[in-house]
Order: C-alpha cells, then structure tokens, then sequence
C-alpha cells in the first residue's frame, strides 16, 4: 500500500499546504481519501490522472475535506470524460450531502446526464466495506456533528494496515484505530491550545503511549504547530509526502 499525502493543511492553507488530500494505492486500485477544497490543484499539480481512481472516501462533510468533490464531478463529465463507475464513500449521508454540494457551487449539476455512473456507498463503524482493494473499517471521532458523523478509518491491504483519524479531538476511540497499524496519520492542530474539536500536541504526547502504531506522523497543522519546528518524536507530514507501507 503506497499513500502519497497530496494535502496536509488545515482548513485556512496555512503555510501554504494544500487541504487534505490522500492518494492511497494498493495492488487492486486506487482511492483518494478525502478531497478537500484545494484538491484539484494538488491533483493536476502532482500529475495524478482522474479516472485511475475509483473511489471517493470522506471522513466529513467540511470544506477542507470534501471541498472539492463538485469539481471533481465536474471534470470527470467535462475534462477528463470519465467512462467508468466512480464510487463515493463516507459517512451516513453521503448522497445527500453530494447533492448539496453540488447545488452550492454549481447551481443545477446535481440533475447532469452523468457520462459515467455514480454510487454511492455508506460506511460506518457497523458497516465495513472494501474499497479499491482495502479493508476499510471506520471509527467514530469527534469534531462536528453539524458535518458528520465524522469518522476515521483504518484501511487494510496486502498485510499492511494504515490508519487515519480526519478531524478530531482527543477520544477513546483513536485508540483502537491506532492498534497495530503500520502507520497513523493523526491531526494535530495545535500546540498546546485545548480545543473542542482539534486535537493539540500536549494532548496527544500526553496520550502517545496509548496509540500503538508503528509510526505517528501529525497532519492538519495549524500556525502555533508549525511555528514549533523543533525535533519530535513523531514525523510530521507535508506535502507530496510518500508513505509506502
């Protein structure tokens, strides 16, 4: 399993990173995981072509998550002509909250005579699923309600496990997400600031010993993380990143 880190920012792009954006690659295809509003030009940027991928996987419903899905709707049916289904995953609602999406930024796009099918799947800590080639299993986080159920996931594939927390503060739960994996990918907004919905790095090294992943690598960093560039002993993720696993 190969998982290129197209975007690490947070919502505001700050230090220039792109929103989040994960290509993950197994031996049976390929997903993008998450595809926040600035996803496009990391995609176009890092030459990834459109119709190698056929699924969409969402953590939540945020702009800098899922931003960028009427776009890349968009261009399958205009730029790239997609041919093939192109299935879009996440939390329960995920139809629904497509349709939205797609009525806000592009007013009548959601009634298109769609070139290539559309299916749409929920996946939920009740209802696993295989996506592209991995074993997706999803965990309940918690960020926002008003955009969820928000989750993360634990994806599996060729005995190699990857885990991905999306957008969260501290929660039990991150443990068994953790449990295992050959790598967790875990946001880190803050440097010591206790939010609601964010995890900040006291917080998580307080809680370190608890995540039993093979490697820890911080993402979603907002300014008073990215202004402590010390040393830490977890790796911390940019973009174009490559993790293969």
């Amino acid at each position: 399993m190969k998982i290129t880190i197209l975007g690490s920012g947070d919502a505001f792009g700050t230090g220039g990173r792109f929103n989040t954006c994960l290509h993950v690659e197994t031996a049976e295809g390929r997903l993008l995981l998450d595809c926040g509003s600035s996803s496009m030009v990391a995609l176009n940027r890092a030459g990834i072509a459109r119709n190698t991928l056929s699924t969409l996987l969402f953590t939540h419903f945020h702009g800098d998550h899922f931003g960028a899905l009427p776009a890349f709707l968009l261009d399958a049916q205009f730029v790239s002509r997609r041919k093939d289904e192109l299935l879009i995953a996440g939390p329960e609602g995920v139809e629904q909250r497509t349709m939205q999406a797609l009525e806000t930024d592009f007013p009548g796009a959601s009634g298109n005579a769609w070139r290539f099918p559309i299916r749409f799947l929920e996946v939920t800590p009740e209802r696993p699923a295989v996506l592209a080639g991995c074993g997706v299993t999803a965990f309940p986080m918690v960020h926002d309600a008003r955009a969820g159920p928000c989750q993360g996931y634990r994806l599996e594939a060729g005995g190699k496990i990857f885990a991905f927390s999306g957008d969260t503060a501290w929660t039990p739960a991150l443990v068994p997400l953790a449990a295992g994996a050959d790598a967790l990918l875990v946001e880190c907004y803050s440097w010591n600031t206790s939010l609601a919905n964010h995890l900040d790095y006291a917080t998580l090294a307080a809680q370190r010993a608890q995540l039993g992943s093979r490697r820890i690598i911080l993402t979603h960093m907002g300014a008073t993380m990215l202004a402590h560039e010390e040393e830490l002993p977890e790796e911390r993720a940019f973009d174009g990143m490559v993790l293969a696993l």
